[in-house]
């Protein structure tokens, strides 16, 4: 192994040449026992698609940091935003913000490298913060769904959104998250090198039932009963307000008038439009993150598909949900917008209502008074 080249230090770890081909061939021997040896038979990959995977990562990694630092700073200062159900949307932004922040400067000195450079601890550390600031992020994204069912569905029959209730909401996510985020560390499978090598992740190829038990509940309370509760919530959601629109439009037709809107209504209907902004936003995060399921279930169910090549772009798909939230707010969520002309108008595009006649965030202000009224 030579210490230069063209008279140059060479910087970082060294390797021998290929061997095989393989693209196990660069790992270094700290990381050798984590590999599984189903990945020996894959040649190695081409190094354009590292430089492509490293572009990719840079993109939505400076996209995430900057949307979601914006998203917490508007949220976080502007008063008309500062209500307990935002405290959910800043958590979010948080997560987004996390995982972006640890994982993408990680994986691209990896891709640089084309291997895992951090040894074992820093693989438990890059797979247990990703899947703490992931699981964080779908049980946010819950939380926020069933806070919008609780408004637009139960109204004032619901329990009112409170600062403390919110803190429990964020408590419980977080929780959540250390759970299936610890387990691996502490013995219940473990977190290895995945695809070409430069991320990792939990270990979905070994047959061991400490390996598959926990990955198939991992998949079904950080996948399953998230896309459910959501799913169930939005049902009724989108049900109740067709149901009220209906309604209104042939009372107004037995009156012959034009409409029969009254503040309340406005407000409902604005409830409506932010619960379109939270569907969108979780819609996209399901499309992120379906593709590592499947890729997380073929390896469970022996499936012979995985190369390296569909399980890292799987890996980077992902990532890619920590970049949405800022974009769809910008585009949607009126009082964000209003706010961010305010702050920073370079980031603002088309025209911004001016939230006159706009109806309040999650909650409706009412039944937000009334909350903190009684907390």
């Amino acid at each position: 192994m030579e210490s230069s080249y063209g008279g140059a230090p060479i910087i970082g770890p060294h390797f021998s040449a290929l061997a095989n081909g393989s693209v196990t061939d660069k790992v270094t021997p700290d990381m050798a026992h984590l590999i599984h040896p189903y990945w020996n038979q894959f040649p190695a990959m081409d190094p354009m698609w590292n430089k492509i995977l490293t572009t990719y990562m840079i993109m939505i990694g400076c996209i995430s940091w900057c949307g979601n630092g914006v998203v917490i700073y508007i949220f976080s200062t502007t008063k008309s935003l500062r209500t307990p159900a935002n405290l959910l949307v800043i958590n979010l932004a948080l997560s987004d913000f996390g995982m972006m922040v640890v994982n993408t400067p990680m994986m691209g000195i990896n891709l640089y490298f084309q291997t895992w450079i951090w040894g074992p601890g820093g693989c438990d550390a890059y797979a247990a913060l990703g899947s703490a600031f992931g699981c964080s992020s779908i049980w946010s994204m819950c939380m926020i769904s069933l806070d919008r069912y609780n408004v637009i569905v139960l109204g004032m029959a619901g329990r009112p959104m409170t600062i403390k209730l919110a803190l429990m909401k964020i408590a419980f996510i977080w929780a959540m998250g250390s759970v299936w985020t610890l387990s691996p560390i502490f013995g219940w499978s473990r977190y290895v090198p995945e695809g070409n090598l430069t991320s990792c992740g939990i270990d979905y190829l070994e047959r061991n039932w400490n390996y598959r038990s926990y990955l198939i509940f991992y998949t079904i309370f950080v996948y399953y009963i998230p896309l459910f509760l959501i799913c169930y919530s939005y049902w009724f959601i989108i049900a109740a307000v067709s149901a009220h629109e209906k309604a209104m439009r042939e009372q107004a037709k037995k009156m012959n008038v034009k409409s029969l809107r009254s503040s309340e209504d406005a407000d409902k209907s604005a409830e409506g439009k932010l619960a379109k902004v939270a569907l969108v936003t979780i819609t996209l995060w399901f499309v992120a993150w379906t593709p590592y399921t499947i890729i997380n279930m073929a390896g469970l169910f022996k499936f012979e598909g995985l190369t390296p090549l569909n399980t890292i772009w799987g890996a980077c798909f992902a990532k890619s949900a920590a970049c949405y939230n800022p974009i769809v707010y910008g585009i949607s969520h009126p009082k964000y917008r209003v706010a961010l002309k305010e702050k920073c108008p370079c980031c603002v595009f088309g025209k911004v209502d001016d939230g006159k006649g706009a109806a309040s965030d999650s909650t409706s202000q009412a039944t937000t008074n009334e909350a903190e009224s009684k907390a």
